[in-house]
């Protein structure tokens, strides 16, 4: 697989799991006891589509012509975890002709933040599709990952690092405190299954105008609260200055997103929510 398509398939996943805040605050996240405890994030478990296009505000080098899709569903409770199910198709028209790229992932994060197994797909121009498989969970002060693909092999990192849920949740709650950054580790099983990445979010203001995205346009986002966020990752220990990629999109506090683009250094792409599926959500004592 090129280097464009690595780059396209590793933060496919999180685009998607950028909607998804965990309910539950792990015990490790949890604030000092003298301070209030923040309102809890409550997610709307959904399905949703976004289509893709090129940002032609971004010069694009040898990436003539874009489009693609974005299609996932949220399903699950604070209880016993959030379940994922994420798909993006981009072709790519470039000097050398047209690039199809498929990259998938299913990912199970436990409701206390504390386990997390995921499973990503991806392929370009019908190469034999690039596979990882593997769980991580939280051992003492670091985390332990064990991989069945590429190769089976288990390792272990001593520092901390938020699981994609988590890190998300963290988001939110910094959002609603009036927090403008917010720094964490993540480890999301990208890539090999190997790397961490360390992740720059910017929030904005409170945004107060109407959605511009159809399907946002309804009454139960109409006083919602939602914020500008874009995060920059960056691959720990590779010593550059300049982020791997960064997601912008439109927060709003239930996990939805809006007004997507994924800018990969080279070119970006924007993203335009189409369709939204509001699911039946289970309550949860926790």
């Amino acid at each position: 697989m090129n280097d464009i398509s690595l780059r396209l398939a590793a933060p496919a996943s999180r685009v998607g799991i950028a909607t998804l805040m965990l309910a539950a605050v792990p015990a490790w996240a949890q604030p000092a006891a003298t301070q209030p405890a923040p309102e809890r994030v409550v997610l709307a478990p959904h399905r949703a589509v976004y289509d893709l296009v090129l940002d032609n505000a971004k010069p694009s080098g040898n990436i003539e012509t874009a489009k693609g899709r974005i299609a996932f569903e949220f399903t699950g409770d604070a209880c016993e975890g959030y379940a994922l199910s994420f798909r993006q198709v981009t072709q790519l028209g470039t000097e050398a002709g047209p690039r199809l790229i498929d990259a998938r992932t299913t990912s199970f994060e436990a409701g206390d933040g504390a386990s997390y197994r995921f499973k990503t797909e991806s392929s370009a121009g019908g190469a034999k599709p690039d596979m990882v498989d593997g769980t991580a969970q939280k051992s003492g002060s670091g985390y332990e990952v064990k991989l069945s693909q590429p190769k089976a092999e288990t390792h272990r990192d001593g520092s901390d690092a938020l699981f994609p849920n988590a890190q998300m949740k963290a988001v939110i709650q910094a959002a609603r405190a009036g927090k403008h950054t917010l720094s964490v580790r993540l480890y999301d099983g990208a890539n090999s299954g190997k790397e961490v990445y360390d992740t720059l979010s910017v929030i904005g203001k409170r945004i107060e105008a109407k959605p511009s995205e159809q399907p946002l346009q309804r009454p139960e986002f109409e006083k919602m609260a939602r914020w500008p966020v874009t995060i920059s990752y960056f691959k720990v220990g590779s010593g550059e200055t300049t982020p791997s990629y960064t997601i912008a999109f439109e927060l709003y506090e239930n996990g939805v997103t809006g007004a997507v683009k994924l800018d990969y250094g080279s070119f970006a792409l924007r993203g335009t929510l189409t369709r939204l599926d509001l699911l039946p959500q289970e309550p949860c004592a926790k």
